[in-house]
């Protein structure tokens, strides 16, 4: 009910400052704030029990420093990072722009994190991790690592994040490092998931716990990439989708101011693209992975439509900035109904 009130003071600020302030009071009243009850509405997805289908969106919290203070807005589950093996600093500022015209964001931040000792520390310290809450891992590649060996970077961030993570996110999708999407080609694709199944069975298998594998992909893929990509799916037993990450596509945004800055665009723009992957994975994989619908939430009713298109479970970013918590109880509100 603040939100709205709250709003125009963090739209004052540079979006990057502003992200920053209100993720850092929400560290601080992580212990703090009423816990915030959404009707049951439980989903069974990769193996794990949701008490709700809707979910944070890995790139709100890279470091898995508000982790408590995110659980009290009503997320199902809560997916933290990306996370690289070691802290970078991402890209050189300004790298986040409002486009409030279109309910839009674009951002080149480059997985600017703080390592992954860093949110593993995060992570132990969780109140609702130790409490049985559901956490997603994202992992990605740093920078520097030159991207025939990027495999290592991602099989570094899998054995770290293992012992941790109710479910690992491997992020080939974010278009803020230099060459990472090469890694949604069909050889590629192939290698990388390969070596990280057989060390995620391994890590299985020696920890006495298994562990799901999610891909998050780009909604800026033709029909033959979206068939690749879900039959690499299959065959290297990756667990989840999640359809998608921002596009680079400028559709919506023409004309406005920031809108040809460089980066990926998330927001209401990127709707209608996401969930036109997210149909054509469903249609090609007919519930033999589960699939994950994010991009362009910013209503009950889109989540709505993430489901129809064959989502099990919806994850929400920019949307937040536009609406606040309060996206988070119409999105659980909508998906209740049939």
């Amino acid at each position: 009910m603040l939100y709205p009130l709250i709003r125009p003071l963090l739209f004052s600020l540079d979006a990057e400052h502003a992200h920053e302030l209100t993720l850092g009071a929400l560290a601080r009243a992580g212990h703090l704030l009423p816990a915030r009850r959404i009707a049951a509405n439980p989903v069974r997805c990769m193996g794990l029990d949701f008490p709700n289908p809707v979910g944070l969106a890995a790139g709100l919290d890279k470091n898995g420093a508000a982790i408590d203070g995110l659980a009290r807005l009503g997320f199902g589950f809560i997916e933290i990072g990306t996370v690289t093996p070691r802290p970078q600093p991402g890209n050189p500022k300004p790298r986040m722009f409002r486009l409030p015209e279109a309910q839009a964001i674009i951002n080149r931040m480059g997985f600017n994190n703080l390592g992954l000792p860093t949110l593993i520390d995060n992570v132990r310290r969780s109140h609702f991790v130790r409490d049985g809450g559901i956490l997603g891992i994202n992992i990605g590649k740093n920078a520097d690592t030159p991207i025939e060996r990027a495999v290592d970077d991602y099989l570094i961030g899998l054995r770290g994040a293992h012992p941790y993570a109710s479910y690992i996110t491997v992020n080939i999708s974010s278009p803020n490092t230099k060459n990472l999407r090469q890694l949604q080609g069909a050889d590629e694709l192939d290698a990388l998931l390969g070596a990280l199944d057989a060390a995620r069975r391994t890590l299985d298998a020696d920890s006495g716990r298994t562990v799901p594998l999610a891909l998050k992909i780009a909604p800026d893929l033709d029909d033959a990439q979206i068939e690749a990509i879900a039959d690499a799916a299959v065959r290297h037993r990756i667990d989840a989708l999640i359809a998608t990450n921002t596009t680079l596509s400028r559709n919506g945004v023409e004309g406005l101011r920031h809108g040809s800055e460089a980066g990926g665009l998330s927001g209401a723009p990127v709707r209608d693209a996401s969930t036109t992957v997210l149909r054509a994975l469903s249609a090609r994989l007919a519930g033999r992975v589960a699939l994950i619908g994010v991009g362009g939430i910013t209503e009950g009713g889109h989540a709505r439509a993430k489901r129809d298109a064959g989502a099990s479970l919806v994850q929400l970013y920019s949307g937040l900035i536009y609406r606040g918590p309060a996206l988070v109880s119409d999105a659980a509100a909508a998906l209740a109904t049939r």
